[in-house]
């Protein structure tokens, strides 16, 4: 059952419920996205709001929460810190930049229908890059967790992670360690009530004003209220490639998030999202967060979930829990202002904790050495590298996999047969008529579909074809018949025809027989050695061959 996003109020009770639920959840998430990056608590909840507002009412999956996540926020972070490194004056601006041509290229994906693809990843590569985003994000919030301010990036966390223990803030760990206890150690049928995200910022701001208000806790301090203030975009033509690439490194993971998530939501609701739309909606929330000084977002798992099962069904709450938000941003100011960052971090490590792809770490060595190697080392170019250079070399290392193993596969379907066996797919007659031959004919069997992968096989036989004086090409079997296995049997009959050998073509139908005519490769033979059984071609094979004996009588 497919749905689109469609808005109606058949379920409004349920779709507000749902929308609260999500909001709810997202808020503490949203001010602690923010301040990681380092724009912001308020850019991580505008982020949250227009993300959120325009999944929803332009996207494909009708219970999508959307906003910012772990993975997006995790790049956001290194274009912030890269951009304003080399142009502190309009670094900031840059970025929002990148923001907006990730929403762009997502909308171009959806165009393009690019939706149905996305998802086509190996399991190896996409755990191995999730669990490297866990691990980014856990490196980057310890220091924070003990009273200090967030390293530029990874190898900075690690670098500065012992002078961090040893000079910690003792207020600030305290209340960092009863924020990790409540997170994960809150029992799941409270959980399902009251979040536990929400628990912890709200006891721990509490705990950190009445006991700990004249140490020197970090803060979240003063969040703008009122509307955004909007970002023009702005190039540096120096930079443009860079922000082009951190652009589609943004647009991509956004989109295998989202389309991600609009799965697991598919799963518990028994309906199929429409990808491409869902591509355009995230597309355009993520323009226009960029615009105005948000983050980016993506369809978020967890608030998806916890959306439907408040009873959440439409669009509408996805709607209702982005102006949810908005009421906080517009009122709420005062409230947020004396968080701790170290509420935040704790809150962060556990979402990071949750991201690491644990059940496959935990079996991955059990299914094959090779997957293992794969995703260990897209987690560690994820961590010490960065996300695209992961993933690409991730997907170009599977492919080679998944190519050999096809090839072998194919290899294995091509045969050459003289002689008439129990382990040949032929018929009765069949086998007669190729016993009557005495070895003077080849049957080239072909089977399943023919690539790349069959050509090797089909060029390792052509130094054979001189044994024979009829060489028989079947395509019965074949369904799809690609261009370098095309060319590879027309080496085969220049060779046949080359040696004065007759070729016949079996079964040749379709899309195959189209791809042979656009090859012109049924015009290098007689019309009559295209035929459409196998057994036809033996008998014309054998009638040739006994006229060819009469002659030399």
């Amino acid at each position: 059952m497919r749905l689109t996003n469609k808005i109606h109020f058949r379920n409004l009770r349920g779709d507000l419920f749902g929308g609260i639920t999500a909001a709810i959840v997202a808020l503490p998430l949203a001010l602690a996205f923010g301040v990681s990056s380092g724009a912001g608590a308020i850019t991580g909840l505008y982020g949250a709001i227009i993300v959120g507002f325009f999944a929803a009412l332009c996207g494909g999956t009708p219970t999508q929460i959307s906003g910012p996540t772990g993975p997006m926020t995790v790049v956001m972070t290194t274009v912030f810190a890269a951009l304003i490194r080399d142009n502190p004056e309009n670094g900031m601006a840059m970025a929002f930049t990148v923001v907006m041509i990730a929403g762009m290229f997502q909308i171009l994906f959806g165009v393009l229908k690019f939706g149905v693809y996305i998802t086509l990843m190996p399991y190896t590569v996409i755990s191995g890059f999730m669990s490297g985003i866990g691990v980014i994000i856990i490196l980057i919030e310890l220091a924070p967790l003990m009273g200090h301010p967030a390293a530029g990036g990874v190898v900075d966390s690690i670098r500065n992670l012992p002078e961090a223990i040893l000079t910690l803030n003792p207020f600030a760990t305290i209340v960092g360690l009863i924020t990790l206890a409540i997170v994960f150690f809150t029992p799941s049928r409270i959980n399902r009530i009251v979040p536990a995200p929400l628990i912890a910022l709200i006891s721990c701001t509490i705990i950190s004003v009445v006991f700990f208000g004249n140490s020197d806790i970090l803060l979240i301090g003063k969040i703008p209220q009122g509307l955004p203030q909007l970002q023009m975009p702005f190039f540096s033509i120096m930079q443009i490639k860079t922000m082009l690439g951190y652009g589609l490194m943004l647009a991509t993971l956004g989109s295998i998030d989202s389309l991600l998530t609009s799965l697991v939501a598919d799963n518990i609701t028994r309906t199929e999202h429409d990808s491409d739309r869902e591509l355009i909606g995230q597309g355009l929330g993520n323009m226009i967060s960029g615009i105005c000084g948000g983050l980016p977002g993506a369809g978020a798992t967890m608030r998806t979930v916890i959306n439907v099962r408040a009873g959440g069904v439409t669009a509408l709450s996805g709607i209702f829990h982005a102006l949810i938000l908005l009421v906080i941003v517009l009122g709420a100011g005062k409230l947020t202002e004396n968080i701790p960052q170290t509420v935040l971090a704790g809150i962060l490590l556990k979402v990071g904790f949750d991201i690491i792809d644990w059940s496959f770490l935990k079996k991955a060595h059990h299914i094959s050495i090779r997957a293992t190697t794969l995703m260990y080392g897209v987690l560690f170019l994820t961590v010490f590298v960065d996300l695209i250079t992961a993933v690409a070399i991730g997907v170009f290392i599977a492919n080679l996999f998944t190519i050999k193993k096809l090839t072998e596969l194919q290899m294995a379907k091509v045969s050459a047969i003289s002689e008439p066996d129990d382990s040949n797919r032929m018929t009765a007659e069949e086998k007669e008529l190729l016993a009557k031959a005495q070895g003077r004919i080849l049957l080239f069997s072909l089977g399943g579909p023919m690539s790349f992968g069959a050509a090797k096989s089909i060029s390792q036989r052509l130094s054979i074809i001189e044994k024979y004086e009829i060489l028989i090409l079947d395509f019965s079997d074949v369904p799809h018949l690609g261009v370098t296995a095309s060319l590879a049997l027309e080496n085969m009959i220049n060779e046949a025809c080359h040696k004065n050998r007759e070729v016949f073509l079996v079964g040749a139908r379709g899309k195959v027989k189209e791809r042979l005519e656009k090859l012109k490769i049924l015009d290098k033979l007689p019309p009559q050695n295209n035929v459409n059984e196998r057994w036809e071609a033996l008998q014309e094979s054998l009638n040739l061959l006994e006229h060819h004996n009469e002659s030399i009588v």
